[in-house]
């Protein structure tokens, strides 16, 4: 009961966790914001860009899209109930944790955080919240059968110590300048 409980909540937020780490490895090239201020600050900074969030995008859809097609053979394997992904449920998840990190990153800006200060929390949360929001806006039945209230307190809880450890790791491996 719990592995399936677990597995079921991880495997449903593949699509949203795979996304923001896509964008650090193919990021670059011209910001979201364009360079604009507001009152003397950033409106994003130069770590979201246009490419980063398409092909965070897209590798976050193509994962569910892969999902989908082993998604017989991984739940015979765990003995899990594994959910699959209608198109717009892949799009909500994968586009809303990039839309999440964006607005925290708004956010941050706002709080006089420089690119890459860490505000617990709010890091590691952010994507969650946009992948949910969108999913929910895009594929409202899907959202809400998919997600029940021990699924997400699943994902409350392994996404910080999963969201720390990746952090750590791409830190470790130079492909980001801070651990967190």
């Amino acid at each position: 009961m719990v592995v399936s409980l677990v597995a079921g909540a991880l495997w449903a937020m593949l699509p949203a966790y795979v996304p923001n780490n896509v964008a650090v490895l193919a990021g670059g090239g011209r910001p979201i914001d364009g360079g604009r201020t507001v009152d003397g600050r950033r409106l994003l900074g130069d770590g979201k860009t246009w490419r980063g969030t398409a092909a965070g995008t897209v590798a976050g859809v193509a994962l569910a899209m892969g999902l989908d097609a082993v998604r017989p053979g991984a739940a015979a394997a765990l003995g899990a109930t594994l959910p699959s992904f209608p198109l717009r449920a892949a799009v909500g998840l994968a586009l809303g944790a990039m839309l999440g990190d964006i607005g925290a990153s708004f956010v941050k800006r706002r709080l006089d955080r420089e690119r890459g200060a860490a505000v617990p929390g709010l890091d590691q949360l952010d994507f969650v919240v946009g992948a949910l929001a969108l999913a929910a806006l895009l594929a409202p039945s899907w959202t809400l059968s998919t997600f029940s209230p021990a699924r997400l307190a699943v994902i409350l809880v392994a996404t910080p110590l999963l969201h720390v450890t990746t952090n750590v790791g791409a830190y470790l491996l130079g492909l980001k300048s801070e651990p967190w």
